[in-house]
């Protein structure tokens, strides 16, 4: 079981805490995190996408000219897929690009990340953070102390003012417990948990044991 240094907003150790194995000492598969990844991109595609077809546009109800005698080829429509401006051929139409992972392979996947975060030690746990007032120059000063870059914060709903102050920080994001995701924790080089989340996080991933063989 890893023990990991609870630090304060200005860096100081001010406890320690054990971090649950099944969670955060999974061991990385990268084929699992790629599914997952691809899975939540492809979600989040609004596949709106269309082309006209003849049976969409507009025309096309007579000859542009009679069969035979004109000198030129013959042509039955003006909407016709070779003529500028006529119909598209098998043109993309709106679809639904998501598809289906098992929730179990989620879960792991989610274990995955944190353990990847653990193990690379880019992950801070903080007993708390206060600022005076929902200020962004307020936690710049915070992150700075805390030595973060492309972070990934996860603090508890309350903490509504520092939500508020980091917002507009560039390269940083700040999500409640129950929005933890694999894409966000990949997608920053730190991950910094707030000692007052990190049981709600293992209760939501611990209790399956038998996550791994199902991913098999």
């Amino acid at each position: 079981m890893a023990q990991v240094s609870i630090i304060d907003q200005e860096k100081k150790e001010v406890g320690t805490i054990a971090l649950a194995p099944e969670v955060f000492e999974v061991p990385v598969r990268a084929e699992i995190l790629n599914l997952v990844v691809r899975a939540m991109r492809a979600s989040w595609r609004a596949g709106t996408h269309a082309t006209l077809t003849r049976s969409l546009m507009k025309g096309g109800g007579s000859k542009p000219w009679r069969q035979k005698g004109t000198g030129k080829a013959r042509a039955g429509s003006n909407i016709s897929p070779v003529w500028t401006g006529g119909a598209v051929v098998f043109g993309p139409q709106p679809r639904d690009y998501s598809f289906k992972v098992n929730k179990k392979v989620r879960r792991l996947a989610l274990k995955m990340a944190l353990s990847s975060r653990l193990a690379g030690q880019n992950l801070l746990v903080v007993r708390d953070i206060a600022l005076p007032e929902a200020k962004t120059r307020h936690f710049a000063k915070v992150k700075s102390a805390l030595g973060l870059g492309k972070a990934l914060v996860v603090a508890p709903v309350e903490a509504h003012a520092l939500m508020l102050s980091a917002r507009n920080i560039p390269g940083l994001t700040v999500l409640a417990p129950e929005q933890l995701n694999v894409y966000d924790i990949l997608n920053h080089g730190q991950l910094v948990l707030f000692e007052s989340v990190v049981g709600p996080v293992t209760d939501r991933l611990s209790g399956a044991g038998s996550d791994a063989a199902s991913a098999e």
